[in-house]
């Protein structure tokens, strides 16, 4: 069981979070080849080590999460609030019909 401590809702089990991906900058979509589009869509890196992925605890407070985790051992390191309420993920909330933008902060 991997465990994720909240800062606002305390420690809870995954089951509770949806993983969104590993952080990264999103390249323009409108000055990058077809490639390239697909290459950051679909291509992690996925290396064995620490890394910093965003969450979305959708089960709880239903803030999204930066998470620096081991991906061999899970063992969380640090974690804080995403700054950037991340685009690709407006569609987990639209159910809600609270009023979406790109640039809003969950916070």
């Amino acid at each position: 069981m991997i465990t994720i401590p909240c800062p606002y809702c305390g420690p809870r089990n995954t089951s509770e979070f949806r993983y969104v991906g590993e952080q990264g900058s999103r390249p323009d979509p409108n000055r990058t080849t077809p490639a390239e589009w697909r290459s950051y869509l679909y291509t992690q890196s996925n290396e064995a080590g620490w890394v910093a992925e965003t969450w979305w605890h959708g089960s709880g407070c239903g803030r999204y999460l930066i998470v620096e985790r081991h991906t061999v051992t899970n063992e969380v390191r640090t974690i804080q609030p995403s700054a950037v309420h991340p685009r690709h993920c407006l569609r987990h909330e639209a159910d809600s019909g609270e009023e979406l933008t790109a640039e809003r902060d969950p916070a």
